[in-house]
């Protein structure tokens, strides 16, 4: 019988704030969110190359509400990454309280919108809030991962 979303949530969510205080994800966010669901329920997501086309392919600026438990929360910012300068964004996954936990210098929990006044690194744009993506549109051609895969 396959797991009700909310299962999905709650796993996905367990393992990232399993993992407050790492640096293990230097800009890397959506690698991390994508980790706390993939890790934590043992599936596969069809997965994006940066924050910014993944919020661009959930359409996250079409829910611009606070965001429900395990949306992934999205924010323009702009910066450099190995000589590129572009808008990569910055994503995090919502705890269903108005916090997100993310991957920011470490993986660390703050408001959803008080994101917006983090201090960015070296050369980056502070993030702008631009909304969220719907687990259901998260979870849509997930797989499951196969034993030593």
């Amino acid at each position: 019988m396959p797991l009700k979303i909310e299962n999905y949530c709650d796993r996905a969510i367990q393992w990232a704030v399993g993992r407050l205080g790492s640096t293990d994800y230097p800009f890397k966010c959506l690698s991390f969110v994508e980790d706390a669901y993939e890790l934590g329920n043992g599936i596969v997501l069809v997965g994006y190359g940066a924050a910014k086309a993944a919020a661009d392919g959930y359409k996250a600026a079409a829910h611009t509400t606070a965001p429900l438990k395990g949306t992934f929360v999205f924010y323009d910012c702009w910066g450099d990454i190995q000589g590129e300068y572009r808008n990569w964004s910055h994503v995090g996954l919502a705890l269903g309280d108005g916090r997100v936990v993310h991957a920011w210098r470490q993986v660390r929990i703050d408001d959803y919108l008080e994101v917006q006044e983090l201090s960015p690194a070296d050369g980056w744009t502070r993030p702008k809030y631009i909304g969220g993506a719907p687990v259901t549109e998260i979870l849509k051609g997930m797989s499951v991962r196969r034993p030593g895969a």
